[in-house]
């Protein structure tokens, strides 16, 4: 089976060596993605900006993709801290309510102090060729 690798143009793609994203058939598999912006490579201080740019990060590599948030059907949220996870509750709700993907929420240290959370999403992209 083919398979297509999707790039946000992060530069922690090029130097750790991996993609945001790899197609496969109908199935997205995303990379856990951070609160950067992959433009700037600039990350805020507060964790709701984090979400909020997280979410879009991943929105945006689900585009390449031909996908949405829409099709998002499992979510695994890593947190450096436990009351992160309450601050990002409402920036979850706003995008997902409707979608209602399954939702894993793990505590971890995660690899730079900055980053207060990476979220890891898989999709099934409905609208492939096979299903127009």
């Amino acid at each position: 089976m083919e398979k297509k690798l999707i790039s946000s143009g992060s530069i922690f793609e090029e130097e750790v060596g991996y993609s945001r994203a790899v197609v496969v058939g109908d199935f997205i598999f995303m990379s856990g993605c951070t609160g950067f912006n992959y433009e700037t490579s600039v990350i805020s201080d507060n964790v709701q900006e984090q979400c909020e740019q997280t979410i879009l990060n991943i929105k945006n590599a689900l585009e390449k993709a031909g996908a949405s948030l829409e099709d998002v059907v499992q979510t695994t949220f890593y947190f450096a801290h436990p009351s992160v996870f309450n601050d990002c509750k409402p920036i979850f709700k706003k995008h997902f309510e409707h979608i209602r993907p399954t939702l894993t929420a793990i505590g971890a240290q995660l690899h730079d102090d900055r980053i207060k959370l990476e979220i890891e999403v898989t999709a099934v992209n409905q609208r492939t060729e096979k299903s127009l």
